[in-house]
């Protein structure tokens, strides 16, 4: 199993905490047993929870001329037209993946192109299907242009439980759809702001699988 680079400062926390619950009761009461034995159950809980958590899968790409892969793993939680204040100041498509603390948190570029803006909002850590956790959360805002004209705007959004937003893509960057773009340490949520004229190919409660699953085409 691969392990995202993300995830060694945490596996190493988890693995020194997880020492420290074992050694303290064998030091500390050497004869109850039943306490050594839900220590070790706890720290291999823990051990396997991070573990799972940071997994980077290898998988193939499912590159398309005119579609748009889903950036993340998890559940299509919307689908709905909404006003786009941020960069189009206009209507789009706004398709969301909400990721578990159970999914894969890598994040992927729905498109290849040019990345024409960039900008990481600091924010709130509303809980990730909050609807104004597209606008007050802590999240990143990034715009690609496609070869064909089109630009995507998609959103990595911090959740209740997420505290870091990791990001690898800055302004003028020729990117290549599929490849990673960040990561978001637990649960969280990406958008994805399609045009009107994007054919949607997933409804709610789809779950997605990065870079695999086709959310669109233009």
């Amino acid at each position: 199993m691969r392990i995202h680079k993300e995830g060694w400062p945490s596996i190493i926390l988890v693995l020194l905490f997880s020492a420290a619950i074992c050694f303290c009761p064998v030091y500390f009461l050497p004869t109850l047993h039943i306490i050594h034995i839900l220590a070790l159950a706890l720290s291999i809980f823990l051990i396997v929870m991070i573990l799972q958590f940071f997994r980077n899968p290898s998988r193939e790409i499912a590159i398309g001329e005119n579609t748009i892969l889903a950036p993340a793993d998890g559940k299509v939680v919307v689908i709905e037209e909404v006003e786009e204040k941020e960069y189009f100041h206009d209507k789009r498509i706004q398709v969301s993946i909400f990721m578990s603390p159970l999914n894969v948190h890598v994040n992927r570029n729905p498109v290849g192109g040019i990345v024409r803006y960039m900008k990481y909002h600091p924010g709130k850590y509303l809980v990730a299907w909050h609807p104004k956790s597209s606008t007050e959360n802590e999240r990143t805002t990034v715009v690609i242009e496609h070869k064909s004209g089109q630009k995507i705007l998609f959103r990595q959004i911090a959740g209740a439980m997420a505290r870091r937003i990791v990001y690898y893509v800055k302004e003028g960057d020729a990117v290549k759809q599929g490849e990673e773009m960040g990561f978001i340490k637990f649960g969280s949520r990406v958008d994805v702001l399609l045009p009107l004229s994007a054919k949607i190919k997933v409804k709610l409660d789809d779950v997605s699988v990065s870079p695999q699953t086709v959310i669109a085409e233009l």
